[in-house]
């Protein structure tokens, strides 16, 4: 049963991982267009060739998966603290950055205006919380399934939402300037800053472009 289990959530991994990371690079750089048709549009449209992707990545699991590497008490207790790191991240990125953001839908809708720059709580300690609440996450659970190949689609996830991050922070200098050249160099991307936050990054008003 347990080994079931494993293997549901490994194949889970595989199929939706490859698309929603993906899905970013189709909508983001292109946000002008989407945003004439709209966020329903725009992810019903999306929809199909996406949903055919994740049944083709389907199809080869076992390819995706590889060799079960079994059911280790230590792994799993990893995987459970690295999933209870991230829900805390998560529930301090959540105060600033709700799922329908996280979505696009605003930056999609028609009617989108000028968003702002995240400078405070968890944004006042580390610049991208959200990208890494999902990768120590999705280790997290790799390790709970234990499959050998899982671990090269999150070396592969890793590398490319670090692309995700570069394209991110550049059109995040051309929207913000200098406010954001300041922010980044007091805020790191990856790392929390533990004790006080330094500067105006602790009591900024403005805040929602950084993700």
């Amino acid at each position: 049963m347990i080994d079931t289990l494993r293997t549901i959530l490994a194949i889970a991994l595989a199929v939706s991982v490859p698309p929603a990371v993906c899905l970013w690079f189709a909508i983001h750089p292109f946000a002008r267009f989407w945003r004439r048709l709209g966020a329903s549009w725009t992810y019903g449209i999306l929809a199909l060739p996406f949903g055919l992707f994740a049944y083709g990545l389907y199809r080869i699991r076992g390819l995706l998966l590889g060799p079960d590497l079994g059911l280790h008490l230590t792994a799993v207790a990893g995987g459970v603290f690295l999933l209870a790191v991230s829900a805390g991240i998560s529930r301090l990125r959540r105060k600033h950055l709700t799922f329908r953001i996280l979505a696009g839908v605003p930056e999609l809708s028609r009617a989108a205006s000028g968003s702002r720059l995240l400078s405070e709580g968890i944004y006042a300690r580390i610049r991208h919380p959200r990208y890494v609440e999902f990768t120590v996450g999705l280790l997290g659970w790799i390790l709970i399934a234990g499959y050998a190949h899982l671990y090269l689609l999150w070396l592969a996830t890793v590398a490319a939402i670090y692309l995700v991050v570069l394209i991110e922070e550049r059109e995040l200098r051309e929207r913000f300037g200098k406010a954001y050249d300041d922010y980044a160099r007091r805020v790191p991307r990856f790392v929390p800053r533990f004790g006080s936050p330094s500067g105006p990054a602790g009591s900024t008003k403005t805040g929602s472009a950084s993700m």
